[in-house]
């Protein structure tokens, strides 16, 4: 046991910054894909300080409308842009319903129990739901996600979703129920894709170190149907 360890520990290659960035961009499709749904909460963030609330709520239902037009003359995607307009206009329709500023962020703390239950779920079942995100972002096939020596890489990068999600959601519960606007909208904007980015390479890395572990096939070892001892998979996960 102790020489396979160190095996691993040898033989694990650790990714340069060229090809990180370079898997972040393939996950996030682009830059448009964080310019759209960031925007929006930054200028909430900034119009906040300066001029307030009410303010800060119709700026960034502005910018994501602006945004969605701009992608819509360009011919470009515009799923992120409309997705963060409707649920701008649910946060504010419901500050109004609720009377409470607070109730804003309403959206954000379902969504956010929606997702951990999900991912929980996932892991439970034995289909973790990171496999799927890197199957609809990769195009690798799905049968390979589920090899013995696969997919437990998978739940275990799941399971550190739960813990970040969990977490999250509890302090962001936290000051709702305090009804702390200003640190919750502060938390909520650097606990999104700031953290994410930090979290997705913390996946990366783990779930490519924990595959070397697993001696599984790599994705064009499995498609193939080459017998073991198996290379692995060097790049991707």
């Amino acid at each position: 046991m102790t020489c396979v360890i160190t095996d691993i520990i040898y033989n694990f290659r650790v990714p340069d910054s060229k090809e990180l960035l370079e898997e972040l961009r393939n996950v996030f499709s682009g830059s448009k894909v964080l310019l759209d749904s960031a925007l929006p909460p930054l200028l909430f963030l900034i119009i906040h300080a300066v001029f307030g609330f009410q303010a800060a709520m119709i700026s960034s239902l502005v910018m994501g409308a602006a945004i969605a037009f701009f992608r819509i003359t360009r011919g470009q995607k515009v799923w992120y842009a409309l997705g963060g307009i409707g649920a701008a206009g649910l946060a504010i329709g419901l500050r109004y319903m609720l009377n409470s500023t607070t109730a804003f962020f309403l959206p954000t703390l379902i969504n956010g129990g929606l997702t951990t239950l999900v991912l929980l779920v996932s892991i439970l079942v034995r289909r973790p739901a990171v496999a799927f995100t890197s199957a609809l972002t990769r195009r690798w096939p799905l049968e390979w996600y589920w090899h013995p020596r696969v997919s437990p890489a998978y739940s275990e990068v799941t399971a550190i979703w739960v813990v970040f999600s969990g977490i999250k959601l509890g302090i962001q519960a936290l000051l709702y129920r305090r009804d702390a606007l200003i640190p919750l909208s502060y938390f909520n904007f650097f606990s999104g894709w700031p953290a994410l980015i930090l979290l997705l390479i913390i996946s990366y890395l783990y779930g490519l170190k924990r595959l070397a572990s697993l001696r599984g096939p790599s994705v064009e070892e499995f498609i193939y149907s080459e017998p073991p001892p198996w290379k692995g998979q060097q790049r991707g996960f």
